[in-house]
């Protein structure tokens, strides 16, 4: 059985709470193998062989269904990872200062007009590169104080959830990547 990397959009921010546990147990009822947790912010790792994207559409309808709640999901194969951490335009950057490097995983795709309307936000070296269907930014003063953060919305940029370097590696060790 192969393993699928699950991303929740905006879990634990903004009254959006669903405890680890309980997503656990809802994915083993799911029938997902071995589901396990990183941090408490929307990260699950489960055995499965389903489509990536049938079972975003599964998990959306189970996290309504289990918790009342209409969360984003994304959805990546441990090769989509692969390819994700391979593909970082920051890292050098990463390599430094792994929490100030995000990857956004965008749920279907970058808005057109996305990446010009980032990099006309970006203040004090901020940079942001788009790969695939993949945001990268690197926010040299950290995200809390980005210009980018504080106004880029999905609207402008399309449905995504982003996580910081130090968790992009350790989601892709959960699968069996080793480090960069």
């Amino acid at each position: 059985m192969d393993q699928r990397i699950i991303l929740f959009r905006g879990m634990n921010t903004g009254g959006v709470r669903a405890p680890v546990a309980e997503q656990r147990a809802m994915a083993a009822e799911m029938g997902l193998g071995n589901p396990r947790t990183l941090l408490a912010s929307g990260n699950l790792v489960v055995g499965s062989d389903r489509d990536p994207a049938r079972l975003e559409g599964e998990v959306e309808a189970a996290m309504e269904a289990r918790f009342g709640l209409k969360v984003a999901v994304m959805v990546r194969t441990p090769a989509d990872w692969q390819g994700l951490i391979a593909a970082n335009p920051f890292a050098d950057e990463a390599s430094a200062e792994p929490a100030k490097v995000l990857a956004m995983v965008m749920k279907a795709g970058i808005k057109a007009g996305a990446l010009d309307a980032c990099r006309a936000l970006a203040e004090g070296g901020e940079r942001v590169e788009a790969v695939g269907d993949v945001l990268y930014f690197w926010f040299p003063n950290g995200q809390g104080q980005s210009g980018i953060f504080k106004k880029a919305t999905p609207r402008m940029l399309g449905m995504g959830t982003g996580r910081n370097w130090n968790t992009v590696l350790k989601l892709g060790a959960m699968v069996g990547l080793s480090p960069e």
